[in-house]
This record gives structure tokens, sequence and C-alpha cells, in this order.
């Protein structure tokens, strides 16, 4: 230590002695100045458990790019030899792999530090922006992440509302209507199903797409596709109202199902009537036509058949044969006298 720097520390403990505040007022600040760089050099806990938790990101080195060029996309946190793939997906990549570029897709295996780099081919996905850069791994632990991405010239659409995570169930069912004088000469009979369907999922149902099946005795039903316009929000219940028509002359004990997502919701019975109107029309086929055709033919017969010629009135009455009867003749009388 040089002379000057004795100098200095005799001016300060002099100091110290005639103003008896003062080693602990140049105290402070050495102790606020050490609490300081301590804070400054301790990392925080939460950046602290990331890194630990090895939690993987990506980046990409522009946000947006034209079809043809070419990205690089480097990653972290990853798995160590972990073999990925990187993909350009539309939608958010909300429909899975369907929406991405697949056929220009790349492949990497990160380093032992679980870092990774590589050139990423700008391709336009199958479905319209939002788009992303998706990075995912191939085999063992999956994992993956996403980083937002802009396809220059590419068609930028709202994003599909989620779907799947509804679960409709039927409270109520009915078949109301009933047969009409058509029906009972064998028009096709019809009634209307009216359910009452709620909602026990998280998600709404929009425009849920039913499917209607009708079915006699043992045999199969025969589905078809009935969607109804409208939403069912999560936690309510809305009435769903559809048509269901058999064919022409049906009759019988038939079955009426309503499914929706692979599952049948409800099964509901209908007693069709026999068309007692067609039966009806046959018996009475069965005796006017016969009739018609005996009455035709008689007259046939009649206007067919030879006639006897009419007698003619000028000509004078024959007498009557001797012994004939009457033995007297006309305008006599025997028995007056």
């Amino acid at each position: 230590m040089n002379g000057r720097g004795v100098r200095a520390r005799l001016v300060a403990l002099l100091a110290a002695l005639l103003l008896g505040t003062a080693p602990a007022t140049a105290t402070a600040p050495a102790t606020a100045t050490s609490a300081a760089t301590a804070t400054a050099t301790a990392p925080a806990p939460a950046t602290a458990v990331a890194q630990r938790a090895g939690a993987p990101g990506i980046t990409v080195d522009r946000p947006e790019a034209a079809r043809g060029a070419s990205v690089t996309v480097s990653g972290k946190g990853w798995r160590p030899g972990a073999l990925l793939t990187l993909l350009v997906c539309g939608q958010n990549m909300i429909g899975g792999t369907n929406a991405c570029a697949n056929a220009e897709g790349r492949t990497v295996t990160t380093a032992p530090d679980g870092t990774f780099r590589r050139g990423l081919p700008v391709a336009a996905p199958p479905e319209p922006c939002p788009c992303v850069v998706h990075v995912a791994t191939v085999t063992g632990e999956p994992a993956a992440a996403d980083a937002a991405f802009s396809v220059t010239g590419h068609p930028v659409e709202p994003l599909p509302q989620r779907t799947g995570g509804e679960r409709l169930s039927v409270l109520d069912a009915r078949l109301e209507g009933g047969g009409s004088l058509l029906t009972w000469f064998g028009a096709p009979p019809k009634r209307r199903l009216v359910v009452t369907v709620a909602n026990l999922g998280p998600t709404p149902a929009v425009d849920p797409a039913f499917r209607l099946g009708t079915s006699r005795g043992v045999l199969a039903p025969s589905w078809e596709d009935r969607p109804w316009r409208g939403t069912v929000a999560a936690g309510s219940k809305e009435r769903v109202s559809l048509d269901v028509e058999l064919a022409a002359g049906a009759y019988g004990d038939y079955l009426v199902s309503l499914q929706y997502g692979g599952a049948v919701l409800v099964e509901q019975p209908w007693d069709v009537s026999r068309p007692w109107g067609v039966t009806l029309f046959w018996i009475l086929l069965c005796v006017v036509v016969p009739l018609a055709v005996f009455r035709a033919g008689m007259a046939v017969v009649d206007r067919l058949r030879p006639r006897a010629p009419a007698p003619d009135a000028t000509a004078a009455p024959e007498p009557p044969a001797p012994g004939a009867l009457p033995w007297f003749a006309p305008g006599t009388d025997p028995g007056r006298r």
C-alpha cells in the first residue's frame, strides 16, 4: 500500500472518531450495494425451474417469408439425440398434420445439449393461414412446439371453431302427428320426432348432424343424415324437431332411432295402422269389375239374339179350328135364351 492510501485511511478513521455515526452511514451503502449485487446475480426461481425442466422451444429467424424461400429454425430444451420433424402448417395446426405441408418437411437430430438449427423451405400448406412452424419428436417421449409464421401471399381465414367436446343427451322424446284419409288409402305415413337435447360437454354443438333411422321388426335401421341448424350451448338444452316419413303402404310396428356421433341417443316405437282403404278398394274392385263385365256381356247377347216378326194389325183373325176351345163363336153366348 502506498503513502497516499495510508493517509486516506487515517483521514477516514479520524472522521469516524469525530462524527460517531459515520461508520454506520458508510457501512449502510456498502451493505445495500452488496444486497443489490446479490440480487442481481441470483437467478429467478421460475427461470431456474424452466431451465431444469428443459421445456422445448423454437424460434424462426424471420416471421414471414414467401413460398420457395428458406427460413432457419432453432431450438433448445429438447431431449439430446432426439429425432425431430419440422413442418409449415396452416390454421395453427388445428386439424393435425393434415393441415401441414408434409412433403416439404425436414428432419433434424438434436445435439447433446438439446439444441438444433436447421433450414426449412417455405411451402404453402393445404389450409389457409394463420400458420405456424411446427416441430415435434418422432420417437420416444412426445414433445412439440410451435412458432407463429406467415407465408406471403397465402390466403388468411378465421380459425374454425373447435368441435368434438360437445356431449349431447336426450332428455325427452315423442312422436307428434297422426294419420289422414290419404294415409288410410296407402299414402306415406308421416310423423315428427321431437326431442329435447342437452349438451353436457364443455364446448357448444354448432349445427349438429343427426342421423335418423327407421326399422321394422328385427331388420337393421335405414339411416339418413338429418342436419339441424342451430347451436346447443354448453350446459344448455334445445328442442329439436325432425320429420319422419315411411314408404307408401307401410304398416306394422316400426322403431324410429336418433343417432349422433356414432351413438344412438333415443329409440321411439311407432305403430303404423294398416291402410284399410286399400283393402276395401280391392274388395270393391273384385266385386264391381265382374258385375260390370257380366252386365256388358248380357247387353251384347240381348242385342245379337234373333227377334220374332211383329204381327200384322190389318190381317183378319183366323177362325178357331174345329174342336178347339172355346166351342162358341165370338159374340154368342150359348147359355142365354
